[in-house]
């Protein structure tokens, strides 16, 4: 072990800012991190081991006792329920005869849930020992617990197994571009950098995270910072359930989103770019570094670009199950190699970000969208959408559909069009924009997808009139209870609460009193968290509470109250002694039972 420790360390420069990538070899090599690994890193990279300790137990793909040879997981997202997971899960435990959260006795596999892992169009979906499974049903299952059993490396597993598709249905602008590689990169520098800002500008392009800021804005506010050290960051971690559309871009367009990258480091004068890929996309690794090394053979990524003078590399940093580091300031926390716990903002990440120095942090389509730009102008982008919200967006759709997938639409598309487009009928309602988003009912439809409406990061999930919307609450609220960083009260606290009085009235223990106090702590978390997720935790339950009251109400159990014994019978000798027998000297019993209730 220690050889193998050293050598890690030794390839990664000693350098403490790769903690994360040593630790994802070293759980890949021995299924958890040994007391005895965290002592010599410690040691190696001069940080404490208590440090080491902390960033373990904060990343959910992070063991400090062993896991399985084979370790099993489970997507536990809505989408993964509707499509029969739990069965599945029942199902797959008796397979192998191990029980779900636990490592069988012979320490060959273990099985577990895990959070949302970006496969929402083909699910249940799962991983084993990081890499994606998909399409999981009974005849796929016996064939793992057949493989598991026989212990079969897991490149000697049928590929089927793993297949991820990119199930685009719907192609516009962005998905419709082809260029050669390089081609943006050559139009931005023939154009000069401060006028490829100007189109970006002029190309209304914002943010498509989720957050929408001005791209151009930040990138100017980024390049304008006196010092000389920048960096360029690409978020890939999309971790909010029923978002997968960044997994198809980095599949077919990584080299257009690596172009963006390279238009914004000439832009703002950075050297060194970091795409920050989520732990479940670990099947994407390998292939993304292949197309990096072949832009440095090409001329396009490394010293002196295209004979222009730029220098600019881009290393992919892997996430380990963290849903907070889809948060800039987390994510920039995570590629410095701690845990993954926000920032306090200001100052932002445009002027101290990673490493204290200033940083732009775009969304993998943000990136695609800039290359577009950077070819084509600004008008080629601007002219599409609406005033406001100008060119396209991409959807992860899924759920009660017939056709889920990747979808492109102009700002300004009715959610009614979209349903149409994906063969959704009979619906209930949408949650737009993941857990974190908004639920509209389906008086709601000729709503239209912008910025001034409804904005989203991508996810697009339909609930047909099968469904029970309080079952999406339930499971929304125990992902965010889980995925808290537990850095503030608010969040940490109310999360578990929010969980807690779910539970309560979905299972029929509630009164009215347990919703108005849900009510409250649902504004509690919302207002005093100290960043974006516990900021929007309570949407689930808010904005079905604020359309479908009733479905709360029906869950309520009905109460009655009885006494148990005369009050006013009970005072009879008080009277006596008092020589009362005034209205005043009795107990109204339909009174008191009337404030009960």
């Amino acid at each position: 072990m220690r050889q193998f420790i050293q050598g890690i360390a030794e390839n990664n420069h000693y350098q403490a800012t790769r903690l994360l990538q040593m630790l994802r070899q070293i759980q890949s090599r021995y299924h958890y991190i040994p007391e005895a690994a965290i002592e010599q890193l410690a040691g190696l990279l001069n940080i404490p081991r208590t440090q080491i300790i902390s960033v373990v137990e904060f990343y959910s793909f992070f063991h400090l006792s062993p896991r399985g040879q084979y370790e099993l997981l489970i997507s536990d997202s809505i989408t993964d329920h509707m499509l029969g997971k739990k069965n599945l899960l029942g199902y797959l435990a008796d397979k192998l005869a191990v029980a779900v959260g636990q490592v069988r006795e012979d320490g060959v596999v273990s099985l577990d849930n895990t959070s949302c892992t970006g496969m929402c169009d083909q699910g249940p979906a799962g991983l084993v020992n990081g890499y994606a499974l998909t399409r999981l049903d009974r005849s796929k299952i016996d064939k793992i617990a057949e493989l598991i059993n026989q212990q079969k490396p897991l490149e000697e597993w049928p590929s089927e197994l793993f297949q991820v598709d990119d199930n685009i249905l719907k192609s516009g602008l962005l998905l419709d571009q082809q260029f050669e590689q390089g081609a943006a990169l050559k139009s931005a520098l023939k154009r000069g950098v401060k006028e490829t800002l100007a189109e970006i500008d002029k190309s209304g392009l914002r943010g498509r995270g989720g957050a929408g800021f001005k791209t151009a804005m930040k990138w100017q506010f980024c390049s304008e910072e006196q010092q000389t050290e920048r960096y360029v960051v690409c978020n890939a971690d999309e971790g909010e359930p029923g978002t997968f559309k960044d997994r198809v871009l980095l599949n077919s367009y990584a080299d257009q989103v690596f172009e963006g990258m390279t238009v914004c480091a000439a832009i703002i004068g950075a050297k060194q770019g970091f795409l920050y890929l989520r732990g479940e996309y670990l099947h994407l690794y390998d292939k993304l570094q292949d197309i990096l090394e072949q832009r440095r053979r090409n001329g396009v990524l490394g010293n002196n670009i295209q004979d222009a003078g730029v220098d600019f590399d881009i290393e992919i940093c892997l996430g380990a199950g963290a849903y907070i580091c889809g948060e800039e300031s987390a994510l920039i926390e995570s590629l410095e190699g701690k845990a993954g716990i926000p920032r306090n903002r200001p100052p932002y990440p445009v002027t101290q970000g990673y490493l204290g120095k200033p940083t732009v942090v775009n969304n993998v389509e943000t990136f695609l969208a800039a290359a577009g730009i950077a070819v084509n102008g600004g008008d080629w982008f601007a002219n599409i959408g609406t005033e406001k919200s100008k060119g396209t967006k991409i959807l992860s759709i899924s759920g009660d559909c017939t056709r889920p997938g990747i979808y492109e639409y102009p700002f300004g598309v009715t959610v009614q069009t979209i349903l149409n487009d994906c063969g959704a009928d009979d619906v209930l309602g949408v949650q737009i924009g993941g857990p974190s988003g908004t639920f509209i009912s389906n008086q709601e439809f000729d709503r239209k997808l912008a910025f001034e409406d409804l904005a989203t990061g991508g996810s697009f999930i339909i609930f047909n009139a099968s469904r029970n919307i309080l079952d999406m609450v339930h499971n929304f609220t125990h992902f965010f209870a889980h995925e808290s960083c537990g850095f503030c009260t608010p969040c940490r606290v109310g999360t578990s609460l929010l969980q807690k009085q779910v539970d309560k009235i979905v299972e029929g223990h509630g009164s009215a009193g347990d919703v108005v106090a849900l009510e409250e702590l649902c504004q509690l978390v919302k207002n005093y968290s100290h960043c974006g997720l516990g900021q929007t935790a309570a949407n689930p339950i808010l904005t079905t509470l604020q359309r479908y009251p009733d479905l709360y109400q029906s869950r309520l159990k009905e109460i009655s109250y009885e006494p148990g014994f005369d009050l006013d019978g009970a005072l009879e000798t008080a009277r006596r002694m008092a020589n009362r027998d005034d209205a005043g000297a009795h107990l109204a019993q339909t009174q008191m039972e009337s404030e009960h209730e």
